[in-house]
């Protein structure tokens, strides 16, 4: 009878830890995108592009980010200098269980211009980012499926190796590795790979500040492999719970830029 029982047991219990290991890693990537609190988040920062034959050009943009009342996030772009992106704005609604609502309004067109869900991986603005990366960052954690790899040294830090599988197989990546810091949460680096099961895109976290009691980004720099250029983004002004006008996410604002 013992006999019987006792592999039932231990097949339970290897399944139990499976499920904990699963709810673990999901725990760490929700901790990773949700480790700073603040009602809103307004920076300015400066892109600097590099292309494959060392050329540089740089943009200066502000973005302004709020939780609406059941906590989805919500986030704008202004583009300010130079003259040819100034006015371009950009706007992302999360929706819950739906791919984010998102617009842009580009000043030569003079109109906005929604983004379809199948436009998700085109570059944004001709960056090394597209417009799914501009908001990982507030990737909700139980939209992929994650996995503890291993545990290891990055940085001198020791951080949790973490893969994450997108459930939709229509996401532009087949699957996400990124290190994430046991102690702080920051997510260091995140390899990025094709359907192919390519890794096509490197994003690192090369500058960490503080800021109002918080460990924010200061430099985040997005490398496209096959094409050799990369994208900087330097954050040159961070604040913390300043008040945001509700208008400003708004597809009125987009088109006016000014909050109603």
């Amino acid at each position: 009878m013992c006999r019987k029982i006792i592999p039932g047991i231990i097949i339970f219990l290897f399944a139990a830890g499976l499920v904990c290991a699963q709810e673990t890693a999901q725990a760490i990537v929700d901790k990773s995108r949700n480790r700073i609190k603040a009602d809103t988040v307004s920076t300015r920062s400066k892109m600097v592009l590099t292309a494959k034959n060392g050329t540089v050009t740089e943009r200066v943009m502000d973005q302004y980010t709020k939780k609406d009342s059941k906590g989805n996030n919500r986030a704008i772009i202004v583009f300010q200098d130079p003259a040819s992106v100034k006015g371009t704005r950009f706007l992302t609604i999360e929706n819950p269980g739906k791919d984010n609502d998102q617009w842009i309004y580009l000043p030569s067109l003079g109109k906005v211009r929604r983004i379809a869900a199948s436009e998700g991986s085109g570059s944004f603005m001709g960056t090394d980012f597209s417009y799914d990366d501009i908001s990982s960052a507030d990737r909700k954690a139980d939209l992929d499926n994650h996995k503890i790899l291993r545990e290891e040294k990055f940085r001198d830090k020791d951080c949790y190796v973490i893969e994450s599988i997108p459930k939709d197989p229509g996401y532009q990546y087949s699957k996400m590795i990124q290190w994430i810091d046991k102690s702080s949460f920051v997510t260091y680096k995140v390899e990025l790979y094709d359907k192919k099961g390519t890794q096509v895109k490197l994003l690192e976290i090369l500058e960490l500040k503080e800021v109002q009691g918080r460990l924010a980004n200061a430099v985040t720099k997005m490398t496209t492999l096959s094409a050799g250029t990369f994208t900087s983004l330097n954050v040159m002004n961070l604040k913390y719970d300043d008040p945001i006008p509700e208008g400003v996410f708004t597809t009125n604002y987009l088109e006016t830029g000014r909050p109603q």
